[in-house]
């Protein structure tokens, strides 16, 4: 299968297992070419590890992998982090492979601007990254061919966990940055992806196809402590994002104006939906409905890849 989706993948890999699901996927899919590998928010060293060993699963040390910003652009938040990243995937033994010799915040400037319109950014952690990549050039999102964001909850009214979803919560100001900057976003927000599982049975078939790697991603999501406590099932939220450059049509899309919030005492970090008017135009089609079953399937078939 031919290429056609050059891909940046900025992670924050490690708090949860979906985004080694979504590189995955990202893997496993014949359409995509990755052409460099970003880390973001907190201890980045462990999250650059474990990129970098998941990539030595799969044989394909010949993409680049850059190291990102580890506190938000402000630091006026602490830094989440639960402690069990790495465990099971990263050794005090394995080798540390060279990692690219430019920064994540370097390497995004200059290769999208060296591809103008050729690249799709895929941001599933928090926007640091992308924030100080826009502060350095003024065109980075209009340079890119798609900037995909795993992000925001629209529809709060049922949310257990307060109007802040955690990519954007984790960095208010770099999404501030980001959605005042960029014209082009696609936004998979809670919205869609709390509605899309990874089971137990896909679990064991990720095991059965018996590859170092799969074998890999079957014991994070088992390690997962999210998993564990909802009974052997976890969500898709980053998965989905990478479905949504491969298969958008998997999702439906509403366009709106986004905002977060910076200064609510309670509502920091939220997204908030709007709709476009002349004096406040779209910068964000939002994915608001998706084919759950399909989706499901989309990701575990490319897992087994």
């Amino acid at each position: 299968m031919t290429a056609h989706h050059r891909v940046i993948f900025d992670t924050d890999i490690g708090t949860d297992v979906d985004d080694i699901l979504a590189l995955g996927v990202l893997l496993g899919s014949g359409e995509v070419k990755i052409e460099g590998i970003t880390t973001v928010y907190a201890d980045v060293d462990i999250r650059t590890r474990m990129v970098q060993k998941v990539l030595q699963l799969k044989g394909r040390d010949d993409i680049p992998v850059h190291t990102g910003i580890g506190k938000p652009l402000l630091n006026r938040d602490p830094i989440y982090w639960p402690g069990h990243e790495g465990i099971g995937l990263i050794d005090v033994d394995d080798d540390r492979p060279e990692s690219g010799r430019q920064t994540a915040v370097e390497f995004l400037v200059r290769h999208v601007r060296e591809n103008p319109g050729e690249i799709t950014l895929l941001a599933v952690g928090p926007l640091t990254n992308v924030a100080a990549a826009i502060t350095i050039d003024p065109e980075f999102t209009s340079n890119l061919k798609r900037l995909v964001i795993m992000g925001g909850r629209i529809n709060t009214s049922e949310s257990t966990w307060g109007p802040a979803e955690h990519n954007i919560k984790c960095d208010p100001e770099a999404a501030h940055i980001v959605f005042n900057a960029a014209t082009n976003v696609e936004l998979i927000p809670l919205d869609v992806t709390l509605r899309v599982l990874i089971r137990q049975d896909d679990v064991d078939r990720l095991n059965a196809a018996g590859t170092p790697l799969h074998r890999a991603i079957a014991d994070q999501v088992a390690r997962y402590p999210g998993f564990v406590q909802r009974g052997g099932n976890t969500f898709l939220h980053d998965p989905l994002a990478a479905m949504a450059v491969i298969q958008p049509e998997l999702l439906s899309w509403t366009p709106y104006a986004i905002q977060v919030e910076l200064n609510g005492t309670i509502t920091r970090a939220m997204t908030v939906a709007m709709p476009p008017t002349d004096d406040r135009p779209v910068n964000a089609r939002v994915a608001m409905d998706l084919d759950v079953d399909a989706s499901e399937r989309a990701v575990i078939q490319r897992l087994s890849n």
